[in-house]
């Protein structure tokens, strides 16, 4: 069996040795240094000013999205739009917090949601924000979905956990909107087990996000920002400022096993992705030219795609249920991440009304499937894979 991934870690038997060893001699493994120093080194990748290591990406999702209604960016209330094709807690934080879902479809082609795709939205609909996830490793025109948020005045997150390093325009996927959510789970580009991080250049968000990650108190913040709360909430005695809590949070603290492992697969993103463009462009050449049988997905547009894993879209549902059983206990298959959000239980439930009718993501989610890319894909499985999808 081709497995979706093969190792916990990028080069894992070198990466246990270290854990091990780092275990045995830690005098701490609750959040440290070590994961203070996985901020700063992330941050520096990614290309953005600052970076909060959490628990999860699905943590990040909620963070986030507590973040900004603690300062007052959005409300209770307000609508947000949601790419449709994507993960559960992309969207079951909205609900959860108070906020309205507002589906948005996705394009065949490219498997996200497109410019054109949002002014449909807009002219049915008032967001206050775009939650927008950048899907297995893919985006379609995002610098002009930025361009339209700027001028309506809508926030714009991403959800970047499947799409670590993927180049868009000269720019990095995940440093589009104001804010950006990653996955460090394993199975994603890096690993760090669990984990989870929010990047942005906002510094505010970022000292908000400190409070929401601990419980709404301050001990992660700087000695300057800590002094600026104290002094707005008039706390002034040592013995109560770190049992003090600022504002609704949670524990979403990864801890400094998580840090270190993150600090020793840094040094390997840029070769992490390097191999999983390069395998991607090998077998997506083979399986995308099968029209006949499958959608065409586009990627010519993107400068470097970090492809997460490679999605097939059948032209009918007896293609796809075809494939499933060629591919039993050959190749792990998987449906097209979540899947349309609109046709999951918990979105029936709760959000009543908010249906997409012949929707793209619909048709992706009935006759989508995928499979893995992994940087340790074998030659002879690259062909095996091939062959599987092209004869």
């Amino acid at each position: 069996m081709i497995k979706l991934i093969k190792s916990t870690f990028f080069n894992e038997t070198d990466t246990k040795k270290r854990l091990v060893s780092f275990i045995s001699d830690a005098e701490m493994l609750s959040f440290g240094p070590q994961c203070d120093e996985f901020e700063k080194r992330f941050a520096k990748w990614q290309g953005r000013k600052y970076c909060v290591f959490v628990n999860s990406g699905s943590s990040a999702n909620l963070a986030i999205i507590q973040a900004l209604l603690n300062l007052g960016r959005i409300n209770k209330g307000d609508k947000v739009g949601v790419s449709t094709l994507t993960w559960s807690t992309n969207v079951m934080p909205l609900i959860e917090l108070g906020l309205q879902v507002i589906p948005i479809d996705v394009e065949i082609d490219t498997l996200n949601v497109s410019s054109n795709q949002l002014r449909k939205v807009l002219k049915q609909e008032k967001v206050k924000m775009v939650f927008l996830t950048n899907l297995l490793g893919f985006c379609d025109d995002i610098d002009m979905i930025r361009s339209i948020c700027v001028d309506e005045n809508i926030i714009l997150i991403e959800d970047n956990c499947e799409s670590l390093g993927t180049v868009y325009k000269g720019e990095k996927l995940g440093n589009f909107g104001l804010a950006s959510t990653f996955s460090f789970y394993v199975g994603h580009h890096m690993s760090t087990i669990e984990g989870g991080a929010i990047c942005t250049d906002d510094e505010d968000i970022a000292d908000m996000l400190n409070l929401v990650r601990a419980h709404g108190w301050d001990r992660n913040l700087a000695e300057e920002q800590q002094k600026k709360i104290r002094s707005k909430h008039n706390v002034n005695s040592s013995f109560y400022s770190r049992y003090t809590f600022y504002d609704l949070g949670y524990n979403l603290r990864p801890t400094e096993i998580n840090g270190f492992i993150g600090n020793t697969q840094v040094p390997y993103l840029d070769e992490i992705v390097e191999t999983r463009k390069n395998t991607f462009l090998e077998i997506a050449e083979k399986i995308y030219s099968q029209t006949d049988r499958f959608y065409p997905v586009r990627y010519d547009h993107i400068d470097l795609i970090s492809n997460f894993a490679f999605p097939v879209v059948c032209r009918t549902k007896e293609i796809r249920d075809e494939l499933v059983e060629k591919c039993n206990g050959i190749l792990e298959l998987r449906p097209i991440v979540g899947g349309d959000m609109t046709k999951q239980p918990f979105f029936a439930k709760y959000e009543k009304g908010s249906f997409l009718k012949d929707s793209n993501a619909g048709m992706i989610h009935d006759q989508g499937l995928y499979f893995g890319n992994n940087p340790e894909l074998t030659a002879d499985e690259k062909q095996q894979i091939i062959a599987i999808f092209t004869q």
